[in-house]
């Protein structure tokens, strides 16, 4: 683990990361937990429908995600939580990608701006790897343990000061969605 200083101490923060395999949420939570502090995850509604990881979810506070609705109820929900003072996880891409050969990540979507944007939270953009060698989304094998993961935290992001001086039009949040974060 590197850059753990780079998540704040206190007061809000948005944390974007890659996601490449399921075990990705448990590196990224214990990655913001050793930083000192408590996530909370957008993670997808059918994670939630599962009678014991869904109370498990629902009792730490995590936020569900009905994707490909247009639901603002997590945006609401997250905005509500980095108006608190916490820090909410989120995957721009809005899943795990087996990536291409490379596993570079795909275009994120725009939620970790529009949070940025509306509350002044930082994003603090934090990679992990090694995952994707142990257990990833269309692998049909069983999960290759006692592999490592890294993980390491990029510099905080002020993404309202980055726009700064910028005339808002439609495109300026996939813009800066794609040059702030990837």
């Amino acid at each position: 683990m590197e850059g753990l200083e780079r998540i704040p101490r206190t007061g809000p923060a948005i944390v974007v990361g890659n996601h490449l395999s399921y075990l990705d949420p448990l590196a990224h939570g214990y990655f913001v937990v050793r930083a000192g502090r408590r996530p909370r995850f957008l993670a997808k509604v059918e994670l939630f429908e599962n009678p014991v990881l869904g109370r498990i979810l629902r009792g730490m506070g995590q936020i569900p995600v009905r994707r490909g609705t247009g639901d603002q109820r997590p945006l609401e929900e997250a905005t509500a939580a980095i108006e608190r003072g916490e820090v909410v996880v989120i995957y721009p891409e809005g899943t795990s990608t087996a990536g291409g050969p490379d596993f570079s990540p795909g275009r994120g979507k725009t939620g970790a701006v529009r949070l940025a944007l509306a509350t002044g939270a930082p994003v603090v953009p934090v990679a992990t790897w090694g995952g994707q060698y142990v257990w990833r989304r269309g692998s049909f094998r069983f999960p290759a343990f006692g592999r490592p993961i890294f993980l390491r935290a990029g510099e905080p992001v002020d993404v309202r000061a980055r726009a700064a001086g910028l005339e808002y039009d439609p495109a300026l949040v996939p813009h800066l969605t794609y040059h702030l974060l990837w």
